[in-house]
């Protein structure tokens, strides 16, 4: 009996792209529920009742929430192409810099998109401290495990989308060449893979729904 693999995500959200890459590198068929989180389905209240996000994994009927949870579960239950490193040592450090990606540069990041142009200074600082942190981590490599992409090219993997289009809106460049070589070599890498490169969403749709969100957050606050 073939095995029912469902991915509930949105068009835009950066964290299903990661499940997207994994499920396609592994060679795994899966069915795609595209929400709308302004009205939120059903079965993604059901699957995700705690927070109702996206993306969720529903593997014969068994939801998986949280897309780094949800990699290391595609990677514990179909072992061929193996994403995270068999080193215990090695595989530790993995998930480490995944939660810095998430809980650490992606906000820098964001808390300089949104910065008013007053802050905006010391808001790079704090974004570009963070970025070379993760080029240290890159040096000498092709891929953050090597030769191959692995779950932690998955995990930063919304480095290579979303940063330049917070750059184009902005007018201001956070990596380049110059200054970050190495994660500069790797975002070109990463792209340039196929199971990676032909599953971006539209660009000039994230660019319009970044601009909103960015205007939406500098917009003076109403007098109540």
């Amino acid at each position: 009996m073939a095995e029912e693999v469902k991915l509930f995500r949105t068009w835009s959200s950066p964290y299903a792209l990661r499940i997207v890459w994994a499920l396609k590198l592994k060679g795994i068929e899966y069915e795609t529920i595209f929400e709308d989180l302004t009205n939120k389905s059903p079965s993604l209240l059901q699957y995700n009742p705690i927070h109702g996000k996206v993306p969720v994994l529903v593997h014969d009927g068994k939801p998986v929430c949280e897309s780094l949870v949800i990699l290391e579960y595609v990677d514990e239950t179909w072992k061929h192409n193996p994403l995270l490193p068999q080193d215990p040592y090695e595989k530790s450090m993995a998930r480490f810099w995944a939660n810095f990606g998430d809980d650490k540069l992606m906000k820098s990041i964001w808390q300089l998109f949104i910065a008013h142009e007053k802050d905006q200074d010391v808001a790079a600082v704090a974004a570009l401290e963070n970025l070379k942190l993760v080029e240290e981590q890159l040096k000498g490599k092709k891929f953050f495990h090597g030769e191959t992409i692995g779950y932690l090219d998955l995990a930063f993997g919304w480095i290579a989308n979303i940063v330049s289009i917070l750059e184009e809106i902005m007018s201001l460049k956070l990596v380049d060449g110059e200054r970050f070589p190495h994660l500069s070599s790797w975002i070109q890498h990463f792209m340039d893979a196929p199971v990676i490169r032909d599953c971006w969403p539209p660009r000039d749709k994230m660019i319009i729904k970044f601009q909103v969100m960015r205007e939406n957050y500098l917009a003076p606050a109403t007098p109540k």
